[in-house]
């Protein structure tokens, strides 16, 4: 597979229908993404970059987001996860307001730095349940491209941990969130969907 560039990233944001000053703010936001995203992988083993890539193409054709905005978060939604300190370049180049949407996405303990400890994973769903609507939908877009890619990945205890907290959490989220937007009400049924997918694909 080839590398991918600024123009592929401004190829599935789908920027050449959008107005010259959102173009000029996604190759900012798509520059940002090949800068911070470089070099990281995925516990599959595949290029970091791909899942947000993945989350847009996801957001924009199956639940038909067209909102910039969001759009964008989706491709920078875990900057500050893989690189907590590219907090400053983000401010910088896309202000303080989206820089605080994706500090809001992302958990404490990786925005500080430090190893996940007791209480951690508790904050971090009242965090979630927190965030406003657009924001809340590039999320669950997250965990429903991460349940489609879970066979892929080779460590089992993840596997099963991310099952458990998906049925414990995030499928209730979603439900409780289907009165907010049509989008989380088609995102809870696709997530629904797959998981039960999931579920059958992996019964003996």
């Amino acid at each position: 597979m080839n590398p991918i560039d600024l123009d592929h990233v401004l190829t599935v944001l789908g920027a050449a229908a959008w107005s010259t000053d959102e173009q000029s703010r996604a190759r900012v936001a798509g520059a940002l993404a090949l800068t911070i995203y470089d070099g990281h992988t995925r516990d599959q083993g595949t290029p970091y970059l791909e899942h947000p890539l993945t989350i847009i193409t996801l957001l924009a054709t199956e639940i038909r987001v067209s909102q910039v905005e969001t759009l964008l978060l989706a491709l920078l939604h875990d900057a500050l996860e893989v690189a907590p300190e590219s907090e400053a370049l983000i401010v910088q180049h896309l202000g303080a307001p989206f820089t605080d949407r994706l500090r809001a996405m992302t958990a404490d303990h990786r925005l500080e730095q430090r190893p996940k400890t007791a209480g951690d994973e508790t904050r971090w769903r009242f965090k979630q349940a927190a965030l406003p609507p657009e924001d809340l939908l590039v999320r669950l877009a997250d965990r429903l491209h991460n349940l489609r890619d879970l066979a892929a990945s080779p460590n089992a205890d993840r596997r099963r941990r991310f099952l458990q907290s998906l049925q414990d959490f995030y499928l209730p989220l979603a439900d409780a969130a289907c009165g907010l937007s049509p989008h989380l009400e088609a995102m809870s049924t696709l997530l629904h969907a797959e998981y039960v997918r999931h579920q059958q694909g992996v019964r003996p």
